[in-house]
């Protein structure tokens, strides 16, 4: 997930709107079965268990209840890999102060001689700055970056359970449409 920090997952919200209100128009029209028909077309593992399960006439209930489970464990596996980035950054400083205090280390031993103490108090200083500013500066940001888009695939995934219930609920294809766009905008 490291490389979602300069190339993001691209999500069309619009889109998957779009193709929300596209089966909510096709199951009015030609009843749930036709989407029988979209869903070996499709690429998302979780888009095609929620449409198999609308097509097997699952309760509107039922199908929530079974897609947020899957949602709860994808977001627990994704935030995972968020926390490690967390907890380098917790640590970076507490490894710059190891390195500062193993530069003081260097300058006790070299009491006896001043010009030697610059170099060691340098290191200690430098150390300190390293694990300080890796911390701020690159793991806890890269944490909340793959937060922030670990929160969009979630809303997707809201989005796409939100549509599924209300065409099993038989729900207007407008109104579908206009409640997934709340999402958004």
């Amino acid at each position: 997930m490291a490389r979602w920090i300069w190339f993001p997952p691209v999500l069309d919200y619009l889109q998957l709107i779009n193709q929300i209100s596209s089966w909510s128009h096709v199951s009015r029209r030609e009843g749930l079965l036709a989407l029988e028909n979209v869903i070996n077309q499709l690429s998302d593992d979780f888009i095609r268990k929620g449409l198999q399960l609308l097509v097997d006439g699952a309760e509107p209930e039922r199908l929530r209840e079974v897609l947020e489970v899957e949602i709860n464990t994808y977001e627990d596996e994704l935030k995972l890999s968020a926390r490690i980035w967390e907890a380098a950054g917790g640590y970076s400083p507490t490894i710059g102060i190891l390195g500062a205090v193993l530069g003081l280390i260097h300058v006790m031993e070299n009491l006896t001689d001043p010009s030697k103490l610059g170099a060691g108090i340098a290191v200690a200083f430098v150390a300190t700055i390293y694990g300080v500013g890796l911390a701020n500066l690159v793991f806890l940001p890269m944490a909340n970056k793959l937060k922030a888009h670990i929160n969009r695939l979630i809303v997707q995934r809201e989005m796409i359970v939100d549509g599924l219930v209300g065409i099993a609920n038989g729900d207007n294809p407008r109104i579908i449409e206009s409640r997934l766009q709340g999402y958004i905008f």
